[in-house]
């Protein structure tokens, strides 16, 4: 069964009685939201179809942890901006000049989430936390606050101190003159609710609890109340949150201890890498691929299938590299069998339909498009004139979300797949070639001459029987270099598309002045 169907299955067994099934996820709007970090999304987005499937209401919420900090500031990021470390992300201006910090990067994945077709209810933590939502359970935190420092003792190396207990605050303090949290709560009266607190920069303030809009859980106690606020049943993690002493256990007790919540379901998935980069990406440091980056090379189904294949607790690597390629031919291959009928892995069958592979129209080949494209200088007419003459009559509409991405690839990703048509004819190749060598050029220039309406695959069984022999090892080694000596005396490479969409690419009659030496 596949893995988004077991989670749901059991969901549906611990919660007979649950009219609507909320599943989260959550992210902080620290910089680019990377591909790691869509793991979460669509993580939940796959359980969520798969509840829905099996006849349960569903409500999918994703929160934006902008009431967060600006801890720190990325690469991309302009290094002024550490003058708003302290504040939180919805009020850091942002680097755009229009709105906040948090609203510039929140957009970016927003728009993206649209083209996979993810529409979760977006719950931006800021407008939360302000307009006194949370009051009553910071209310219910600070008077318990001692208990919540048994807690995080219970999962802390640390010798608890009595000092440390009574001064402990759950909470951080957003300064009402600085608005950055460099604050210490210097006392709580639990009667009144007024506390007083003193910021870095030089404020001291008193102000009562149930009428602040400047406070914020710490991220373990905020994580087990919003939870409960919600009503989650199920939410992923990453790998740093599912260690023993890990947020997810902590909250997990904070939950059930401090507000009478059993914690959802919960998942822990690996992390994502790029073929080729070591590191971890980091939104805060800048080595990230967005979602929006992958859209460019990938397909949204494409993409939406890799996550679905694996299990969350496996870790993979996503290629853009000539992995794009492979990635492409298993997908298509996939898609073809799902389409007739033929495929037999169930697994590989539910991931597709989590992915959307009903919803996909018609598109060509993206490894056909990718050796053809180059050599036509990227021209869409020249293009579908190929592809036509090849048996694939594509409409430019159905050519374009595979064109542009092999051509964004190529030119960002594969630079040396930018291939081109040799203008002239490669003189001091063909003389490097033995006499047996030349014989064969000349016949294939000679057979395309006099065989003008063989095409395809009819045209290529008559290029392999160029190089009969009854000894089938000579045969094979014959074709080969015949292939690695067309190439190179067309393209100067070793290799590249089908002959037959090679030779419509560059147009018949340029390809025999370019085989053609004999006099």
């Amino acid at each position: 069964m596949h893995w988004a169907f077991q989670i749901a299955e059991k969901l549906i067994e611990k919660y007979p009685a649950k009219n609507v099934f909320t599943c989260a996820s959550g992210i902080s709007p620290s910089g680019s939201v990377h591909i790691g970090n869509f793991r979460e999304i669509v993580t939940t987005f796959f359980v969520v179809k798969a509840l829905e499937s099996l006849g349960k209401k569903t409500r999918f919420i994703f929160s934006w942890d902008d009431f967060d900090r600006l801890r720190k500031v990325p690469q991309n990021v302009a290094s002024t901006y550490e003058s708003y470390i302290g504040m939180p992300y919805s009020e850091v201006p942002s680097p755009s000049g229009k709105g906040s910090y948090a609203q510039y990067f929140e957009k970016q994945l927003e728009d993206s989430l649209q083209a996979f077709g993810i529409e979760p209810q977006f719950i931006y933590q800021s407008i939360e936390y302000r307009s006194g939502r949370y009051l009553s359970h910071i209310q219910t935190a600070m008077k318990k606050r001692r208990e919540i420092y048994d807690i995080l003792m219970r999962f802390n190396t640390e010798e608890p101190t009595i000092e440390e207990r009574e001064d402990f605050y759950p909470l951080s303090l957003y300064c009402q003159s600085c608005n950055k949290d460099t604050t210490t709560i210097t006392s709580f009266d639990e009667n009144s609710g007024n506390l007083e607190y003193r910021c870095i920069c030089g404020n001291k303030d008193m102000q009562t609890l149930m009428h602040s809009n400047n406070l914020k859980l710490n991220w373990k106690v905020d994580w087990a109340m919003r939870w409960m606020a919600e009503d989650v049943i199920f939410e992923p993690g990453g790998r740093d949150h599912s260690s023993a002493t890990g947020s997810y256990n902590v909250s997990k007790v904070m939950a059930k201890e401090i507000f009478q919540y059993e914690a959802p379901e919960y998942i822990a998935y690996e992390f994502i890498g790029l073929k080729g980069i070591k590191e971890k990406m980091s939104s805060s440091s800048g080595n990230v691929i967005t979602p929006n980056e992958l859209l460019k090379v990938y397909i949204p189904e494409l993409i939406l299938f890799m996550f679905a294949k694996y299990k969350p607790s496996s870790a993979f690597n996503i290629g853009l590299d000539e992995d794009v390629l492979r990635n492409y031919s298993e997908f298509e291959r996939y898609r073809t069998s799902y389409e007739r009928g033929t495929l037999t892995d169930e697994d590989i069958k539910i991931s597709l339909e989590l992915a959307g592979v009903k919803g996909i129209n018609r598109q060509p080949n993206f490894n056909q498009v990718a050796g053809i494209f180059p050599l036509i200088d990227f021209k869409m007419n020249a293009l579908q004139t190929s592809l036509r003459q090849n048996g694939d009559d594509f409409t430019i509409k159905e050519i374009k979300p595979i064109s542009d991405r092999v051509s964004y690839w190529i030119k960002h990703w594969n630079q040396q797949r930018l291939v081109k048509i040799n203008q002239e004819r490669n003189t001091t190749y063909y003389k490097t070639l033995s006499q047996k060598q030349n014989e064969k050029i000349d016949q294939l220039a000679k057979l395309l001459s006099t065989e003008q309406t063989l095409t395809g695959d009819a045209l290529l069984s008559r290029i392999y029987a160029l190089c009969h022999h009854e000894n089938k090892k000579k045969m094979r080694e014959c074709q080969k270099k015949l292939f690695e000596d067309v190439y190179q005396l067309l393209i100067n490479e070793d290799n590249g598309p089908r002959f037959p969409i090679l030779f419509s690419a560059i147009g018949r009659e340029k390809v025999i002045e370019l085989l053609t030496f004999s006099k």
